[in-house]
Parts: C-alpha cells; sequence; structure tokens
C-alpha cells in the first residue's frame, strides 16, 4: 500500500510500517502496516520482536510543536 493511503487510513496513530519501497531520497513510498496504535509505546513494544526488515515508525497527524523528532 502507498504510505501516503496508510497514513490517511490510520489518522491520528502511531504506525509501525514494513518498507517495501522506497524513493530516490530513502523515503518510504510503498509498504505494509505492521501494528497500529494511539499509543507510541505499543509500537515500541512490537519493533523490539522485529527483525531482518526495513522498517518504518511514522504518526500519522499533525506533530504537536512541543513535541521533538529524531531523523
Amino acid at each position: 500500500m502507498q504510505i501516503n493511503e496508510i497514513l490517511k487510513r490510520y489518522k491520528n496513530e502511531w504506525l509501525l510500517i514494513e518498507v517495501k519501497k522506497f524513493d530516490e531520497n530513502w523515503q518510504p513510498v510503498e509498504g505494509r502496516v505492521l501494528t497500529h496504535s494511539k499509543d507510541k509505546s505499543e509500537i515500541y513494544k512490537a519493533l523490539m520482536k522485529t527483525k531482518g526488515k526495513n522498517l518504518a515508525i511514522e504518526y500519522a497527524g499533525e506533530i504537536p510543536e512541543d513535541v521533538a523528532i529524531l531523523i
């Protein structure tokens, strides 16, 4: 599924995505949702159980101004 479709489907949720395709800048463009939750700690729990895959953690909503994102 296209990343933009995933972000629309899971609005305001944290996502752990297995990335299937990247663009020329290594941004994910296609993938499969492994887990989703409103609670990001659930995503990190699932991440610890996942090995050997290209993964991305995304938030499908507005990032609050008081939150810092590390890339």
